[in-house]
């Protein structure tokens, strides 16, 4: 193996793709583009998110409204909390005056409304039954599954860097490929002093080291702007992404090997890519799928790289 050949072909592969600006745009930017609109969109929405509810009055309602699973606020008026529920800012406003407990909220957001409705209804029923004197017979025990630290850039980090990284392996490789064939560049390549599997190094060298870029960029962003915490063997990612790396390129020489032009390869690697990260979880989750689509996902690469 002639390693100054490898460098060489390397160095030439990484100056051409770091000079088409559509290249760089499309495998850097614009997958950082999703992470930093979906974060800022959902970055108050993890596993945790609270609906948030505004109080007026006192009463054992109200000093009893759970904390863990509402976020209570006292409002200066009741004008200006109503305003705020109708605007969408906060779920429910209750009242309690005496006896009477008043909850209003808006019917456009059913899904906060609804749980809001449930938890004030059972801290009424049980207020009924301290007042009635009587200990209830039956309780429920609950807790959540997910880890209760998970954010939303927790999730949206992994998920869309899996998806830029096989954007990169796909289109890097197979839009290569073509571009190679098409403009003679391989047959020059096949009478330099250079053997096959040299320039087959090169090319898996430079998409190791764009996906080792895409990985800090993101995990930068992440940390700097969104308060992403890795854990503790957050270093691990770095050989996962290697790996994943050799499997998406393995996918986009397949589709070069197919493809005859530049555009046919572009939009088989899109349709392979796309449908893969929405079947993968890289924008969603879909532990809620149907089973069929999830035997699907169990058989793309994509899924087991975010997992």
């Amino acid at each position: 193996m002639n390693w100054s050949a490898i460098r060489a072909l390397g160095t030439g592969i990484w100056r051409g793709f770091v000079r088409d600006r559509t290249a760089l745009f499309f495998t850097i930017f614009f997958p950082l583009m999703f992470l930093i609109v979906f974060a800022g969109i959902f970055g108050d929405g993890g596993t945790s998110a609270r609906p948030t509810v505004a109080v007026i009055g006192n009463g054992s309602v109200i000093d009893h409204l759970p904390s863990e699973v509402l976020k209570v606020e006292h409002a200066a008026t009741e004008a200006a909390a109503l305003k705020r529920v109708r605007d969408g800012d906060i779920a429910a406003l209750i009242t309690q005056k005496g006896d009477a407990v008043t909850l209003r909220y808006a019917a456009s957001d059913a899904v906060r409304s609804a749980t809001v409705r449930g938890i004030v209804a059972s801290v009424v029923d049980q207020a009924n039954l301290l007042e009635a004197g009587k200990t209830p017979r039956y309780w429920v025990t609950g807790s959540q599954v997910e880890d209760q630290s998970l954010s939303a850039i927790e999730f949206f980090t992994p998920g869309i860097l899996g998806w830029a990284i096989s954007v990169a392996g796909v289109f890097g490789a197979a839009l290569t490929l073509v571009d190679w064939r098409n403009k003679g560049v391989m047959r020059r390549l096949r009478l330099a002093p250079v053997r096959v599997g040299e320039i087959g190094a090169a090319r898996v060298a430079v998409s190791i080291l764009i996906a080792i870029v895409q990985t800090v960029i993101f995990l930068a962003v992440g940390i700097g702007l969104f308060g992403l915490r890795p854990s503790g063997a957050w270093w691990m990612a770095f050989p996962i992404v290697i790996v994943g790396t050799f499997a998406f390129l393995a996918i986009g020489l397949l589709v070069g090997a197919v493809a005859k032009t530049v555009e046919a390869a572009s939009a088989m690697a899109n349709l392979v890519v796309l449908p893969m990260a929405f079947l993968s979880g890289s924008f969603f989750p879909i532990g809620s799928a149907p089973g069929w689509l999830q035997v699907i996902a169990n058989a793309l690469p994509l899924k087991h790289l975010n997992h």
